[in-house]
């Protein structure tokens, strides 16, 4: 272990934040480390579901680092409680949608569209969800490469971004950023192409 790995792990979080808002991008991976267990074993601990847990995980340092790149994050030293707040919204907004809407069952050729929950799917609404389907797959080959792969690697692969940073050779906050990218490519796509992503 080198002197700068020893340095860098005795670093505090807002250190490790002022840091990473400095362009060293692994101090975030440092802060991602030191407190992903704590997150994710809450999460994990209220939703019961793996897959799930991952997405709400996923999604909370999604805006934690959507947060600290506007610098809208405060600095108070509660960082690791400010993270688990996130994350408890989001596991509260996770439950109101199932509370309003149908689950789709888990599969294993789960692919992006299965978040569209349709009651009383008829013939035309299962076509239509069909068309959809095909248009997010050909906005999809529009992406960057890198986008596409992060992609093609979290929705129809079904990895998680551990994996897909390892797959990808990047770190995992790069990968993250490429995944926030690309669903922004998406949307503004779908708007040029006047493709609905909606029944």
């Amino acid at each position: 272990m080198t002197n700068e790995t020893i340095t860098t792990r005795q670093l505090t979080d807002n250190e490790l934040i002022l840091g990473y808002r400095n362009g060293n991008y692994s101090d975030f991976e440092t802060l991602l480390a030191r407190h992903q267990s704590k997150v994710y074993g809450y999460i994990f601990s209220v939703v019961k579901d793996k897959d799930i847990a991952d997405d709400i995980f996923q999604d909370t340092f999604f805006k934690v680092v959507h947060t600290i790149n506007s610098g809208l994050y405060k600095d108070e030293n509660k960082f690791i409680h400010w993270v688990m707040r996130i994350a408890h919204n989001l596991i509260v907004d996770h439950f109101r949608r199932i509370n309003k809407m149908p689950m789709v069952s888990s599969r294993n050729d789960f692919d992006i569209m299965d978040t569209l929950r349709v009651p009383d799917d008829n013939a035309e609404r299962k076509m239509i969800r069909t068309q959809i389907r095909r248009d997010v797959r050909k906005l999809i080959k529009k992406l960057p490469e890198e986008q596409r792969r992060v992609v093609i690697l979290r929705h129809y692969g079904k990895y998680d971004f551990k994996d897909i940073a390892a797959k990808t050779g990047v770190s995992i906050n790069t990968a993250l950023g490429r995944m926030r990218y690309a669903v922004i490519n998406l949307r503004r796509l779908a708007k040029d192409n006047n493709v609905s992503l909606e029944l």
